[in-house]
């Protein structure tokens, strides 16, 4: 009889199966199959807070497919992903299956060939610890969600949701908004000087000091003064420093860092670098090479690196850019305090498999990601990137400017691989800002003096980037947290994005006061984070998880049945859009349902007409342009289920509808939009009915 191996997805069952031969049968659980219920609490506070598990709607077929095949096999293996998670689908799954063996789970970290036998080979019993951990995150997170529910709806409106995570992450955006709006801003001027050398080289000097100490500069008066003092002085080089510096790589990714790199360099938001990641590690099909698993386990908080993957990283670069590319030792990294040091960090399978060999095989948004991953991997073996600096003082009267400047003179990893930053840009770091060769007591001529005038900055928002990296370093959320973390604050409509970065609506603002004002704890970000330590702590086996939660629920539940009987109910004004009513001629008002955003009359329950927010394409439909009608635009909506599609503006008159997204070019064939199936693929055809073959 086979062995039965049980996977999350189907996508990963389908790569595992390719390694494995007839003697394995390799099944998909599609996630979890059992959970609280949704419909009630779920949660015994009597008994210790004991979870009360079904199993969830529609996983039935599920299970009763997972129970037949498990008849035929004479061993299950549960190999689903190696963290929290996994493992407590893991502990599911064993339950529901009734799996007897000890012995029974096993861990893919990367989905090759060796890696899945290597495994098969040494299963493990599943660890309580770790499911604890999951069962505590879920119970703590279900008694916050269910219990702070009822008091928003009671207090503020129906409909309204908390999160023990996310209303932290909201309250860091609305922290953020109160100190740019609270921001005063101050005038300062500078003065720079351009100075030429005898050999008529010119550079730049900038202010630095007066008589030893730091010059304020508050207006344009004490600039001019500065100018004033410097009229027909000397300007003599009273200093020149020479040294080398060196500049070392960053580590490899860990779902933190891939996620502001991806944000910064690729514009990818948190939850679509997880969905791509995961696609790269679940295996995809290379041609003649078979399906593979292109990354390591992609949730991850460690920048450990197996000494196999060292050693074949060493090699590539020593044979593709030369010895002097390899440091003498192999890099290693220091592990953030509390990460899973038994993961690796986010990194390429194989180095050897390199972006431009598999881009054929990848799509778009799969090869830029991957590229990303295997650039930061290499570099981070390589060697130090080494420049020439130079700082040069010049003096004139009691003043001294100060000019700096830079050469590479080895770029070593930055050869391959640049940071971004949180503005969105590379660094400059690797751009040569020379300056001439300078002595000592050299007299040098002022050309110009410029005076600059400037403002101080207020704070800027969070970017997805760098909301992620605060989490991080406030210790809120694990790494596999953060993206659904920033996917909930929106949807719930507690913040919006301008120019990629958020702003709390109104709503968003009222909640977290409110909040604030009766849970203190739980909006304290240190608070947080010394439960996100003792979750750490469960899994390590050092503390009981109900313990944990008992610890938590006590202030909590005094704080609640406070907030109850004392909070004021705070009024929320719709906000009135300028789109009318087209059966009572009032204004819309925006509200916040299960999809999102959409147009309703605040005439409900006489008038109940809705409309959903179009989000415009700049597109005009070629169907009404075909029929006659006045021109229709094309506009992205949601469906009742919530998926994105496109369609016509003048619906229900024109039925115009596409699930991928069109343009303005029309088929020479059938006069219909063409569209773009997959990002950075040119736009085709898939009208069924088309003479020239469209639809496929």
């Amino acid at each position: 009889m086979p062995t039965l191996i049980i996977v999350e997805s189907p996508a990963k069952a389908r790569s595992i199966k390719g390694f494995l031969g007839r003697d394995y049968m390799v099944k998909a659980s599609l996630g979890h199959v059992r959970d609280l219920p949704r419909s009630r609490f779920g949660v015994d506070l009597e008994k210790n807070f004991e979870p009360h598990y079904i199993t969830i709607r529609g996983k039935g077929p599920v299970l009763k497919e997972l129970r037949d095949a498990a008849k035929k096999a004479d061993r299950i293996l549960l190999a689903t992903d190696p963290d929290r998670e996994g493992e407590a689908i893991a502990w599911h799954l064993a339950t529901a299956l009734s799996v007897d063996d000890d012995q029974c789970r096993v861990d893919f970290r990367e989905i090759t060939k060796d890696a899945v036998k290597r495994s098969i080979k040494n299963p493990r019993p599943i660890s309580q610890p770790l499911v604890d951990a999951q069962q505590a995150r879920r119970v703590v997170d279900r008694i916050v969600g269910y219990e702070l529910s009822p008091l928003l709806w009671a207090k503020v409106k129906p409909g309204l949701s908390a999160g023990r995570v996310q209303s932290v992450a909201v309250k860091l955006i609305v922290d953020r908004e109160r100190e740019i709006e609270a921001f005063v801003q101050e005038e300062y001027w500078s003065v720079t000087a351009l100075l030429q050398t005898e050999q008529e080289q010119q550079f730049e000097a900038k202010l630095h000091h007066k008589d030893g100490k730091k010059l304020a500069l508050p207006n344009e008066e004490a600039a001019i003064e500065v100018e004033r003092d410097l009229a027909d002085q000397t300007w003599t080089v009273a200093e020149v420093t020479k040294k080398k510096r060196k500049r070392n790589p960053a580590p490899p990714f860990t779902t933190s860092t891939m996620q502001q790199e991806a944000a910064r360099k690729l514009g990818f938001p948190a939850k679509k670098t997880m969905r791509v990641a995961q696609q790269l590690y679940e295996g995809l099909p290379l041609g003649k090479e078979g399906t593979q698993g292109l990354i390591t386990y992609m949730r991850t908080d460690a920048t450990r690196v197996s000494p196999e993957a060292i050693s074949e990283v060493r090699n590539f670069i020593k044979n593709v850019h030369g010895e002097a590319y390899i440091p003498q030792k192999p890099r290693a990294y220091a592990a953030k305090k509390g990460a899973q040091e038994a993961h690796e960090a986010i990194r390429p399978t194989s180095t050897l498999r390199t972006p431009s060999e598999i881009k054929q095989y990848l799509t778009r948004d799969q090869l830029r990601l991957y590229t990303l991953i295997w650039e930061r991997f290499v570099a981070s073996q390589m060697s130090s990137a080494i420049f020439d600096a130079m700082t040069v003082d010049v003096k004139a009267a009691n003043y001294l400017f100060r000019a700096t400047g830079s050469q590479l003179k080895f770029p070593g990893f930055l050869q391959i691989y640049q940071e971004g930053s949180d503005s969105g840009t590379q660094t400059d770091e690797g751009k040569d800002r020379l300056l001439p060769e300078l002595t000592v007591g050299e007299i040098v001529k002022l050309l110009q003096l410029e005076l600059g005038q400037h403002f101080t900055q207020p704070p800027a928002r969070y970017t997805e980037a760098m909301l992620v990296k605060t989490l991080e370093e406030e210790g809120i959320g694990r790494p596999s947290t953060y993206a659904p973390i920033i996917d909930t604050i929106v949807a719930r409509g507690y913040v919006e994005r301008e120019e990629k970065r958020f702003c709390p609506s109104e709503l968003g603002i009222i909640v977290t006061d409110l909040l604030a004002e009766s849970f203190p704890r739980l909006l304290d970000v240190g608070f947080t984070a010394r439960l996100e330590e003792e979750l750490d702590s469960i899994e390590e086996g050092d503390m009981i998880w109900q313990d944990v939660i008992g610890e938590f629920y006590t202030p909590f539940a005094e704080d609640l049945k406070k907030a109850h009987e004392e909070l004021e109910r705070i009024e929320v004004q719709d906000e009135v859009s300028d789109v009318v009513c087209d059966k009572c001629g009032r204004n819309m008002v925006y509200k916040l349902g299960r999809f999102g955003k959409f147009l309703a009359c605040p005439g409900y329950p006489e008038c109940k007409n809705t409309k959903p927010i179009l989000d415009e394409i700049g597109v005009e439909c070629a169907v009404c342009k075909k029929e006659g009608r006045q021109g229709g635009q094309l506009v992205g909506r949601r469906s009742r289920r919530g998926r994105y599609f496109y369609g016509c503006s003048n619906y229900p008159d024109c039925t115009y509808t596409s699930w991928q997204r069109p343009v303005a070019e029309l088929c020479p064939h059938c006069g219909n939009h063409l569209v773009i199936k997959k990002e950075g693929t040119e736009p085709v055809c898939t009208t069924k009915a088309c003479p020239g073959g469209g639809g496929k």
